[in-house]
Formats: C-alpha cells, structure tokens, sequence
C-alpha cells in the first residue's frame, strides 16, 4: 500500500578515515544534483571508519540544503541524553537539517569490548525503547526534570534541552520481529537496508509494524518508511541491477505498493550518484502520475462479486473483454497453463482477501488509465480531422499541443505498466515460485507475456513518434492502442484469474 509520503532521496557514503576530503565531497556532491539526504554509519568501537557525529557536523557546515542523519547511530555507545542534546545542538546550527538514524546495537561483541553495556539482543531492545523515551523528553522544553527509571536507563531529575529546530524524526535500523514491532509503536520511520530485507520481504515485515502502530492507537502512516538500496546501472534485470529506467520502474513500484518513501544510495561512486539523481526524478514523477489517479472512481467503476457463503472466496478476478478490437493477436491464449484447482472448502479471513483484492486494485488502475490513453487518442483524431492548409498558426500549435499531451500521458502509461511487471518479475513472482510449486507454469507463462506487452508498449511508442514527427498517421496510433488494449487486457485477466486466490493462500502481496 502507498502510505503517501513525499518521496526522498539520498546517499549512504562510507565514512572512510583514510581519505576525509573525499568523502566530504560526495556529500556535497550529493546536495549539487538534487538530492535530499546524506547519511553515514556509526560504528564508534571501528577505528578506519570517522566519528559519525563530528563528520556530520563537518558536513552541515560544507551544506546548505541537505539534510544529514547517522545510519544509524550505535546507541549502546552513546548516551541517549547526551545523544539527544547532540542531535538538538547540530539541528538548532542548521536551521532543522538533522534527523536521527537508530540502532539497538548491533555488534555485541565490539559495544562490550570497547567499554559500552555487554547486553543480549533482547536486552539491547529494551534498552533502546528507554533511550527513545529519554530522547523525547529531552526534546519537550517543558514539564520539569525528567524521571524515567528503566532497567537500563535511569533519568533522575535531569534538565531538558534543547529543543531541536524542528521536529526530529527518529528513525529505526528494525529487522526481527520484535524490533519492527517497537517501530510501529514507538518509531516515525522504519529503515532498512536492501542487502538485509530485500523487497519480497518488505510485505511481511510492513504488516508486522503497521500491526503494532494500530493496537498502540497510531496510524501506521504515521512510520515513514525508507530504504537503503545498493545495485548497479548495468546487469540483468534483477533488483537494481539495470539501466535508469529499470531502477524507476522498481523504486516506483515500490513506493506504490509496498509504502517505501524514502531511498538512500549506499555508494561511493560519484557516477552512481549523478544518476541517481536521475533515477530520483523519474520516481516522483512516475509516483505522482499514479497518485493523482481517482483511485474511489477506478474501484466504483468495476465492483467485486462477493459470494454469500460464510468464509467463502470473494474477490472475483476480472473477465477478458469479450470482442478483440486488433486483427493481431499475439498471445496464444489456449495454451496458457493452469494453477492447483481451489479448495471450495477453505475459508478465507478479510486480511488474507486484501492480498488478492490489491492486485485487481492496480489492474484496475491499469485498466482505467488505458481507457484515457484510448480517449486521448480520439481527441487528437477529432482535431486533425479537416486540418488544411487554411488552418491558422494558432490552430496548428494547438494540434501540437494535443499530440505533445498525448505523448506525455502514454509516456506515464507505458512507464506505469511497466514498473508493474517489473517488480512482479523481480520479486513476487520468485516468491510464488518458491512457495508453491505447481504455480511455476503459470509463472512463466506471466513472465514471458510481460516481454511480449513491453515489445507492444514500444510500438505505441513509435507509433506516437511517427505521428508527431509526420511519418505516421492516427489510424497506426489507433492500431497500436488497439493491440495493447487486446493484449494487455488479456493478461490482466489471465494473471487475476490464476493468481488472485494464491495470493490470499499464501500471503505473499
């Protein structure tokens, strides 16, 4: 689900002893093309890497815009009231750039062999939920000396202040179960990193804290949630692992359907990071073409039958259009497999519904968008109609205009399209595969009509260059839209039709 954040962007430096101009111009760097956010490590107890704190102090000085925060800070190390007034004194000098990254301690071993607490993981998490109480309070200008006795913390009387610039979000490094569930309780954002919860993970361990935020009377919206992601701008395709736009597609889809707002580039590569920023530009806009769809209209117009027996399955996938509009069919559909027959017996609960439901919600948004690519075709067709040589300049540049107009929004089309197949490919898919076998067939199949649907996304593509540039005429443009509105729709269909109860089975949306 899309939590609506406003997205960010970021870089994860390597805050590395041997070369500090260096990794102060990456941070720089990071602010000149745009983005948002520079974070680093804080592992105190490892002598090659810099003091967390003192670098980002360097760094907000050597800024103006971007906001700094540690990723995350290693609290069994560092006290959490003088962790607080830290935060608050370099938040008060920037002017509100500071945000607060933080980590129960992970390194054990080193925390106690460098004088901290020799704590187990569990006592680490308590400890952690007491430090963010003492934070908090030292932030609150008022209400007295602060008295919070903890098992691991105890404050008797100490004065607060001072008050950060501005609201101060504190951030949570979160994996297990337990430590998810004090971020959706106690945390404003939940921040993991790729290489630890890649993205078929991130439904279940999103599930676990918006659990924990609503039984302690929060909204989960309430928990931004970001993402450390590494990868390369060449490779397979996999997670990351491809040009600008594989990265946008799957950023984008991540944002629209698992929630992830902000995503922090662990790199040190000032290339990587120049494209980044590219990538960056590409997600907001691909995520807010997808935001400003009347999603209340889109599921209106295409209500979900519901059996009436108890416990009965009722999400209903969606019917193939009955007429094709194109002479080309290019999907072989009698040979299409088939998944394991359902249970008639099983019951469902409304949770395990809500998987399957989501994936018709965003076909249907597929669906409606292609409606207004179709509509928008015949607009540009009523008005080159009778287009002659009496036509006025003005009339000629708004003809312009319309196919520019069209351009953009099949453009958006395309992109959204397409970073819906890419996040299947790259993560449901392999998580369906693994978790029941006899879905591999159909998986396949799902996988090799998405080759088939990019190719058919292309030739609308060039069908609206031709029309624009004069090569081409409305009637290719029409029959392009035609073969992806027979296409596409019929491998929405088809994957509603075998996946829709899988999903609910087997909790993986």
């Amino acid at each position: 689900m899309d939590y609506g954040h406003e997205l960010v962007f970021g870089t994860f430096l390597t805050p590395a002893v041997d070369n500090p101009d260096r990794v102060i111009a990456l941070a720089q760097l990071t602010e000149q093309v745009g983005l948002d956010l520079v974070s680093f490590q804080d592992h105190p107890y490892q002598p090659r890497l810099m003091d967390a704190w003192t670098l980002l102090s360097v760094v907000a000085v050597q800024t103006q815009r971007i906001k700094v925060t540690t990723n995350v800070a290693n609290l069994p190390l560092r006290h959490p009231v003088v962790l607080a007034r830290s935060v608050a004194t370099l938040d008060l000098i920037t002017g509100g750039r500071v945000e607060l990254g933080l980590g129960a301690g992970g390194f054990l071993d080193a925390v106690a062999a460098n004088g901290g607490p020799r704590l187990t993981t569990g006592q680490s998490i308590t400890a952690l939920e007491e430090a963010i109480a003492i934070i908090r309070e030292v932030w609150t200008p008022t209400g007295g000396g602060i008295r919070l006795a903890g098992k691991h913390y105890t404050v008797a009387g100490a004065k607060r202040g001072p008050e950060p610039a501005h609201d101060v979000s504190i951030w949570l490094g979160a994996y297990k179960p337990r430590m998810l569930a004090v971020t959706g309780r106690l945390a404003d954002g939940w921040l993991p990193s790729s290489g630890y919860a890649g993205p078929d993970q991130l439904t279940a361990m999103n599930k676990l804290i918006d659990e924990a935020a609503l039984e302690a009377g929060r909204d989960p919206s309430a928990v931004r949630r970001l993402y450390n992601v590494s990868g390369r701008f060449s490779g397979n395709g996999g997670f990351l692992q491809g040009p600008e736009e594989l990265w946008i597609d799957q950023l984008a889809e991540l944002t629209l359907g698992e929630g992830m707002s902000t995503y922090i580039l662990a790199s040190d590569d000032p290339d990587d990071i120049r494209r980044f920023a590219e990538v960056a530009a590409g997600v907001r806009e691909a995520v807010d073409a997808a935001r400003r769809l009347p999603v209340d209209a889109v599921r209106s117009a295409a209500p979900v039958a519901v059996s009436q027996g108890a416990g009965g399955f009722s999400v209903v996938p969606t019917p193939p259009p009955a007429v094709k509009r194109s002479a080309v069919q290019l999907l072989d559909e009698s040979a299409r497999p088939t998944g394991p027959v359902q249970d008639p017996s099983r019951t469902y609960t409304p949770y395990q519904l809500q998987s399957g439901q989501h994936l018709i919600d965003v076909h249907d948004h597929l669906r409606a968008e292609l409606e207004q690519v179709r509509d928008l075709v015949e607009q540009v067709a009523a008005g080159t109609l009778g287009v002659g040589a009496a036509r006025s300049a003005i009339n000629t540049m708004t003809m312009r205009q319309n196919n520019w107009t069209l351009g953009t929004y099949c453009e958006s089309y395309c992109r959204l399209v397409t970073t819906h197949h890419s996040i299947e490919d790259a993560s449901l898919f392999p998580h369906l595969r693994r978790a029941d076998p006899e879905l591999v067939p159909v998986v396949d199949r799902l996988q090799e009509e998405h080759k088939i649907i990019h190719d058919v996304l292309e030739g609308v593509d060039k069908a609206l260059v031709a029309l624009v540039d004069g090569s081409g005429s409305i009637d290719g443009l029409r029959a392009a839209v035609d073969l992806l509105d027979d296409t596409l729709l019929s491998h929405l269909s088809y994957e509603e039709r075998e996946l829709v109860e899988p999903l609910a089975r087997l909790g993986v949306l």
